[in-house]
């Protein structure tokens, strides 16, 4: 199966690009687009997977409809991200890692969000909620 992506001239700066571009072509990064990823820009195969498995926002798999990423930085864990993180895990019934048996949420801890100065804070696909409560949770979950 052949993948049409952009032509862009041999660049690593242009990897992420081109790798975000297949992600929102199909919401995850197959081993076709990486292998059309490395072709396109000259770079060898192993390089462009470890560039896509190092960001958490390129998954190499489908994933639900709503991606729940859970900061667990520093900042986060100081100001409450484990009681964010049980809130999640009550009200969907699903631990990190896992996702609902409706395909509705997946659940994911990831290192760092870039937003430590809204700390506890969470993304729900491309959406930041920060400065977070356990209460908020189930207000935030039914919004979706």
């Amino acid at each position: 199966m052949s993948r049409e992506v952009p032509s862009i001239p041999n660049s690593r700066t242009q990897l992420l690009p081109l790798l975000k571009h297949e992600f929102k072509k199909d919401g995850f990064i197959s081993k076709e687009a990486m292998s059309a990823v490395a072709e396109r820009t000259g770079l060898p195969l192993n390089e462009v997977y470890g560039v896509t498995t190092f960001y958490s926002y390129l998954p190499v798999s489908k994933k639900s409809k709503n991606v729940i990423r859970v900061c667990r930085c520093l900042p986060c864990a100081l100001k409450g991200a484990l009681g964010i993180i049980e809130s999640i895990q009550k009200e969907l019934d699903i631990a990190p890692g896992e996702a609902t048996a409706d395909g509705k949420f997946s659940f994911e801890l990831i290192n760092c969000i870039g937003a430590c100065d809204q700390a506890p804070a969470i993304m729900i696909n491309d959406q930041l909620f920060g400065n977070l409560t356990p209460d908020r949770i189930t207000e935030i979950l039914k919004s979706y």
